[in-house]
């Protein structure tokens, strides 16, 4: 068969076996990378993602799904059994084939740009196999993940107690004030809007833009939220983070860039944000840029705020690579109830149209022609003369019978 770069080709074809697998066939251009949110945003539709990706999350599955890849070779194991991580099941829905556990040579032998095929359990390379692993089924994933949920309370477990200890190495100092950035954007006696690029982020930004029209609320981005707000058509008022998954494009919107800072002075991401040539300013916080978000609107005085795709569940924590939650539950300690989510705002700007309104509506209509009918004098001629043609043609046929 003669490969044609930029040409994806995929056959599934049915064979019968023991474990009654499919074969697969893809082709496709090969997009390596270490990073999968990275990979995400470079990578064209059509061709095959190369990743190295332990526990491959919901998120990440979701990004590459929507680039438009046909087929994931993954390195690592995308279900290791630590937790129920949802990315190989959406990976499945959307039936595209996954590759799993080829091992970590992959990302050294395979070149960015290279023509490659997957058959079945293999990756293949102008005739040369130079991967092999596990293409994944429904049914495999399906268990894999049942396994995962009985065996969730020891991870459970470990994440309890990571989270108490930093509650008790953390609580002190995160009640500390905090010195805000010098702020352009007014945000006191106003509601704000943290986008962080979570769980269900696109579905509460469009559920939610009665309440934005309505309430007008500062938007602040996390990262990469801030390219979602941009999808949406949208432009950050404020983007605070460190900068590591953001798009040229949201990096120049004219948003206020504000660089999380940890306090024992950790900046990642400040070399990228100063080679980038923009202004920004320095905001000291513990905890995750999320947290720093929600700290930063608190501390200048939003009366409301909203909050779009932050983390809430351990298994999303778990998606994020983090072992514990100790600053996220300090940080919604401290912010008490002005801290709403999205999805509860929503709730209230569903824009459902009752029974009763429909009724009261048609009412009103009916009531205000008959005012009308009163009110015109040419109107009601008109009227006059309509009944006295309907009565004489209704004479005419009453005489025929």
């Amino acid at each position: 068969m003669r490969l044609v770069p930029g040409r994806p080709t995929l056959r599934l074809r049915t064979r019968r076996s023991s474990r009654h697998r499919s074969s697969v066939h893809v082709t496709g251009v090969a997009r390596v990378g270490v990073r999968t949110k990275d990979l995400a945003r470079r990578i064209g539709k059509g061709e095959i993602a190369i990743i190295d990706h332990r526990d491959l999350d919901r998120i990440a599955a979701e990004s590459l799904l929507a680039a438009g890849v046909v087929a994931i070779v993954n390195a690592e194991h995308s279900i290791s059994g630590r937790y129920p991580n949802g990315g190989p099941e959406r990976v499945m829905a959307a039936r595209v084939p996954l590759l799993d556990a080829v091992g970590s040579a992959v990302m050294e032998t395979v070149r960015d740009g290279d023509v490659v095929e997957i058959r079945d359990d293999a990756l293949w390379r102008n005739g040369e196999k130079v991967a092999a692993g596990e293409l994944l089924t429904a049914d495999e994933i399906a268990q894999r993940m049942e396994d995962a949920r009985r065996c969730i309370g020891t991870e459970l477990r470990s994440f309890a107690q990571n989270t108490l200890e930093y509650i008790d190495k953390e609580a002190e100092q995160s009640f500390e004030p905090l010195e805000l950035p010098p702020l352009r954007t007014k945000v006191r006696g106003r509601h704000a809007l943290v986008v962080v690029r979570g769980l269900d982020y696109k579905h509460d930004l469009r559920a939610l833009r009665a309440y934005i029209r309505e309430y007008r609320p500062v938007l602040i981005a996390v990262d990469g939220g801030a390219d979602a707000l941009i999808d949406d058509g949208r432009t950050p008022d404020i983007i605070i983070g460190d900068f590591d998954s953001l798009s040229p494009v949201a990096l120049h919107c004219g948003a206020e860039l504000v660089h999380h800072v940890h306090p024992d002075g950790r900046a990642p991401g400040l070399e990228g944000l100063e080679n980038a040539g923009v202004r920004y300013a320095g905001f000291v916080a513990e905890g995750t840029s999320e947290d720093a978000a929600l700290l930063l609107a608190y501390e200048a005085g939003a009366d409301l705020i909203v909050a779009v795709g932050t983390h809430a569940t351990m298994v999303e924590f778990l998606d994020k690579g983090r072992r514990g939650m100790a600053s996220t539950f300090l940080t919604r300690l401290r912010l008490g109830p002005i801290l709403v989510d999205a999805k509860g705002v929503s709730r209230l700007y569903q824009g459902r149209i009752r029974r009763r309104d429909l009724v009261l509506l048609v009412v009103a209509a009916v009531a205000a022609m008959v005012a009308m009918v009163y009110a015109s004098h040419s109107l009601r001629v008109f009227l006059d003369g309509f009944r006295l043609v309907f009565d004489d043609a209704w004479s005419r046929v009453r005489g025929w019978f």
